[in-house]
């Protein structure tokens, strides 16, 4: 087992490419071609966390949090993270990062969050757009069918809670081969025109190399005619935060006691209480305060998030309550999701999950 192997898996949890621009996610020391004897899940890379990977005999770090944020001109180890860098190429130590690829996943950080709480009929609170892609082709009316089954199996004509979407017409096309070309059909120097199919269907944009790549080996053209456009329209499947609702609704300093207990954080810090039942609720792990209005656009009776400053909480605006439970909290559980993750795809593989405590906020 391979580091590049390791990251195809997590790839199915969280790809890469739906990575916000400000992060810094993927593999962030070490080399995708290096032998993993053992992986360590955690929430931060530290050096207590390194410690804890060369002791448990595991050499590759899986983290939420990246340790590499921005640009590192130096490595003298005087600052945690420099420290953290050394002392991994040091140990042969890779360490990959995930970050806010999971936090636009499906299934990722704030899905997390909703299972805890015990929340039902989950959506995405900021569905991502511009995460859709088109591919049209056009091909001989015989070699349809098969075409299209191919491009299904690779996970084209994925709509939301639908699959095997496709639409296809009927039309006739022409083209001249020149001199050197090996067409399949028609002549050189002639024009042909031949009685095909264009085949229009929507893939998740990070599936767009295996979409070509299926295309191309499947066609019988030499040159292949295909477009592919990037759509506008929302992804229910991907995005930031989320909405649920409880099987009934419950007053709301009785959430808050839910909330205190089921994500185990010292404090919460909230909004005017509003003297209503709390039945949909929206949540958004990490800083959060970029997604209040939409929280509110939802109809949420609460939103609950974390690193939100003063003038923030009056943005609730009674109409919902705002919660801030702690930025390490709000995400507490999501090294446990990566690591069950990983187990049930690599069963027999040497995975463990971090015993350190990373979180750098105490209270009194």
């Amino acid at each position: 087992m391979k580091v590049k192997d390791i990251i195809q898996n997590l790839e199915q949890l969280a790809p890469l490419h739906y990575t916000e621009g400000f992060d810094n996610t993927g593999l962030l020391v070490g080399n995708l071609q290096q032998e993993v004897t053992g992986v360590l899940v955690t929430h931060d890379t530290l050096e207590i966390v390194i410690d804890e990977a060369i002791e448990k005999k595991c050499n590759m770090v899986v983290s939420f949090h990246p340790i590499i944020f921005s640009g590192l001109k130096k490595l003298t180890g005087s600052t945690y993270v420099e420290r953290v860098v050394v002392k991994a190429i040091e140990s042969q130590m890779a360490i990959f990062a995930i970050h806010t690829a999971l936090d636009n996943s499906m299934i990722g950080v704030n899905k997390k969050i909703c299972e805890v709480l015990g929340l039902k009929n989950c959506g995405m609170l900021i569905p991502k757009s511009k995460t859709i892609k088109k591919l049209t082709t056009y091909i001989p009316l015989k070699d349809a069918d098969p075409l299209r089954n191919k491009l299904f199996e690779v996970g084209g004509g994925s709509i939301g809670n639908y699959e095997n979407c496709s639409f296809s017409t009927e039309g006739t096309g022409s083209f001249k081969p020149r001199e050197n070309a090996n067409p399949t059909i028609g002549k050189i120097g002639k024009t042909h025109f031949e009685n095909e199919v264009q085949i229009s269907m929507t893939f998740p944009a990070h599936l767009e190399g295996d979409i070509l790549s299926t295309l191309f080996k499947n066609h019988p053209y030499e040159e292949v005619a295909y477009e592919v456009i990037t759509l506008d329209n929302s992804n229910q499947n991907i995005g930031m935060g989320m909405t649920g609702e409880l099987d009934s609704p419950i007053g709301e300093k009785e959430f808050l006691a839910l909330v205190k207990e089921k994500m185990q954080t010292g404090c919460i810090k909230h909004s005017a209480l509003l003297g209503k039942k709390v039945r949909k609720v929206a949540v958004l792990g990490g800083s959060g305060a970029f997604a209040i209005e939409a929280a509110k656009r939802s109809g949420a009776d609460v939103f609950i998030t974390a690193d939100l400053k003063y003038h923030e909480f009056y943005k609730a605006e009674n109409q919902m309550v705002i919660m801030d439970i702690g930025h390490f909290e709000s995400e507490r559980f999501t090294k446990n999701l990566i690591y069950d993750f990983l187990k049930k795809k690599i069963p027999n593989f040497a995975i463990a999950l971090s015993e350190s405590d990373t979180n750098p906020i105490k209270y009194f």
